[in-house]
């Protein structure tokens, strides 16, 4: 047989090289705009675990941009940034060494102090203002010698700053630079000199305070009557008897309100008479000093006021009677309830708590739903007050709820309400009328829900002080932590399950 023939054989195709890989390409350069708001985002975050872009931001070529990494640094007051900060006092704009010192003021520690120190000597003012209020944070007494060297600085702000500071810190030393200032040119730094000494509380600056109301500045005058009246100084009275005669009214409430809180029934004709003025901010202020001085003659303004055109005097005459009513003011304050604006309703409210009309009880548990936060926060005090166990479930479902921040009015919108941090005390008000009520301990609904509303919160929000009502602000008792009043509203008999 023949040989079969060969098949052509079909070229191949060349082998094809691999292609190199490229290099990924870098991400494009952030510009100045986009990395200081990834600073700002950071700082919006509130903790943050690795602090290093924000220190490495405060080398960055852009000035702007070092300044925002201090800003953001200040807010988020992590000490850890100290020292970087300390050390980024010495940059060379002075926009970022004012915003580096600001920061050390809440981020701040004691070894950063002379760097404090050293900025109150820097060539630009903004810095050493800045420098002056950050050192207020520590309140050191060794920093009063360094303070000292600005009290006669030629820019008036920075003298300002530097006597806040030195009435935070209150030694001796600072009292007596605070003395050296009541002299000062600027009628500000002067009013700062008058409240710092009258911070320290010291008998012994009564007479230099009370000098200061003669001074020729309105706001000194007025600062000088606030301290005479935090410090009860009976000898100030026949000087601030003759302001009220004056046809200047510019100082006159603080007069007014100071008498209140000294107490000498010499004040009452002229607080009567202030009473009845065109003014109603005078009005204000004459009721409630009354009110603290107590009196057949202050009860009638009181009642008189309850039906003023003006919703401020008003609210202050309701707050008067919760000191100077009786039994049978009781359906006055109810009438108050219905009136048109919140804050005559918050002050009847508290007053018909603090006369512990139980009657008014189921009257006020109407106002746990008002719509304005004051008056709901009265009511909350109210029916604790009252220990009226009426009120046990809708405060449960308040407290379920828990707290809620509502949005301020815009200016404009509902003109005559006030802006307030009601809602923000609303919580702990409602824990604290839990525990006074009578019944709460034993009920298992009340408890339950006080259980589970304190496994709601971090230890940090349990251990912060507690923002209570006005009512229970007084100089001479001491505020009680969150976890205070969960411990006295939780019965020791119930689990953590809610079972007695």
């Amino acid at each position: 047989m023949a040989p079969r023939p060969r098949r052509p054989a079909v070229p191949r195709p060349p082998a094809r090289r691999k292609a190199a890989r490229r290099p990924a390409k870098a991400p494009p350069a952030l510009l100045p705009s986009q990395r200081a708001a990834a600073i700002r985002a950071t700082a919006r975050r509130g903790r943050v675990e690795d602090l290093t872009p924000l220190l490495v931001a405060l080398s960055d070529p852009v000035a702007g941009i070092r300044q925002t990494a201090a800003i953001a640094l200040g807010l988020l007051a992590d000490p850890r940034a100290a020292t970087t900060l300390a050390a980024a006092l010495q940059d060379p704009d002075p926009a970022v060494r004012a915003s580096v010192a600001e920061a050390l003021g809440p981020a701040g520690r004691p070894d950063t102090r002379e760097a404090l120190e050293s900025a109150l000597r820097d060539p630009d003012a903004v810095v050493r203002r800045k420098a002056a209020d950050a050192l207020a944070a520590a309140s050191d007494p060794a920093s009063v010698a360094a303070l000292q060297g600005c009290l006669h600085d030629a820019v008036g702000d920075v003298r300002l700053a530097t006597v806040r500071t030195l009435g935070r810190i209150g030694t001796p030393e600072a009292r007596f630079s605070l003395e050296a200032l009541l002299v000062d040119s600027s009628d500000r730094v002067r009013r700062e000199a008058v409240l710092g000494l009258g911070r320290s509380g010291r008998p012994e600056v009564l007479r230099l305070v009370r000098t200061m109301l003669d001074d020729p500045s309105r706001r000194v005058r007025a600062a000088a009557a606030v301290v005479a009246g935090r410090l009860h100084d009976r000898d100030a009275v026949p000087r601030m008897l003759e302001i009220l005669a004056q046809k200047e009214t510019w100082e006159k409430p603080s007069v007014l309100v100071a008498l209140g809180r000294i107490g000498d029934p010499r004040a009452i004709p002229c607080l009567v008479e202030a009473a009845e003025s065109p003014q109603h901010w005078l009005r204000v202020c004459a009721v409630h000093a009354l009110g603290e001085l107590g009196g057949r003659e202050a009860r009638e303004v009181a009642l008189r006021g309850l039906v003023d055109t003006a919703w401020p005097v008003r609210g202050a005459a309701a707050i008067a009677l919760g000191t100077l009513g009786v039994p049978e003011d009781l359906g006055r304050l109810l009438d108050l309830l219905e009136d048109e604006h919140p804050w005559p309703r918050r002050g009847a409210t508290y007053a018909l708590g603090h006369l512990g009309l139980a009657a008014a009880a189921p009257r006020i548990r109407e106002e746990l739903a008002d719509p304005a936060p004051e008056v709901r926060l009265a009511a909350v005090w109210a029916v604790g007050r009252l220990g009226d166990d009426g009120a046990r479930e809708e405060l449960v479902r308040l407290l379920r709820s828990g707290p809620c921040l509502e949005s301020l009015p815009e200016p404009g919108d509902q003109e005559d309400l006030l802006r307030s941090d009601a809602e923000s005390r609303l919580f702990d008000a409602i824990v604290q009328a839990l525990g006074r009520l009578p019944h709460g301990a034993d009920d298992p609904l009340v408890q339950s829900a006080l259980l589970a509303a304190r496994a709601r919160l971090p230890d940090e929000e349990l251990d912060r002080l507690a923002r209570l009502p006005l009512p229970e602000v007084t100089e001479d008792r001491p505020v009680p932590t969150l976890r205070t009043l969960f411990e006295s509203a939780i019965a020791t008999s119930f689990d953590e399950d809610g079972s007695g």
